[in-house]
């Protein structure tokens, strides 16, 4: 039994690896040709100019907002990333692993630029690339967090949880727990005292 206990574990944690590993190469390398290709002031369109490829180093947050505090937002996104990985410990099911690993691929590829790129580490400014009308410049390690919190409203609107199971609600009728609980509680008075 724990051999299949580790296997599971092995499995889940080979998930999540994956599914950070491929934004982030995909996100490292994006940024590398960008770099080599665009620029700030001459942005290449297509798609009817729907689509642009335009260079943006952000030093802040989205909108660039808060440019002065990059170490602040190096070190959250570091703080976000190891309460992520404390958190993926419980994880149980497919979902819930794809969506652990995008969100650490995601954050891990934009730590990537802050800690390594100019002006000096956990200072540097993060590459930004992709323009679509009325919306700030991203990159691929943004659109994997995007997509692994889309995927994580799915997982709650689904009421699916970390280790798979449904989450117990509340029945209208009785306000008891609906599913097992409920039902082997009201099982359990119908039957008087019983063993323990």
């Amino acid at each position: 039994m724990s051999e299949s206990n580790e296997a599971r574990s092995r499995r889940r944690f080979g998930l999540i690896a994956v599914m950070a590993a491929l934004p982030l190469a995909v996100d490292l390398a994006t940024k590398q040709i960008a770099l080599a290709n665009f620029s700030p002031a001459d942005p290449v369109s297509t798609l009817g100019g729907v689509l642009k490829f335009t260079l943006v180093s952000n030093s802040g947050a989205a909108f660039s907002v808060g440019e002065d505090a990059t170490w602040l937002f190096s070190a959250a996104k570091l703080i976000v990333i190891t309460g992520m990985l404390w958190v993926a410990r419980r994880v149980r099911v497919p979902l819930w692993g794809v969506v652990f690993g995008l969100l650490i691929g995601g954050a891990a590829g934009n730590l990537v630029d802050r800690v390594f790129r100019p002006p000096s580490p956990l200072q540097g400014a993060v590459i930004d690339w992709i323009q679509l009308p009325y919306w700030p410049v991203f990159n691929i390690a943004d659109m994997a967090v995007v997509c692994g919190g889309a995927l994580a409203m799915v997982a709650v609107f689904r009421r699916i949880s970390l280790d798979g199971s449904l989450v117990a609600e509340k029945s209208a009728e009785t306000g008891k727990p609906s599913g097992p609980e409920g039902k082997n509680a009201d099982d359990s008075k119908g039957k008087g005292q019983g063993s323990s």
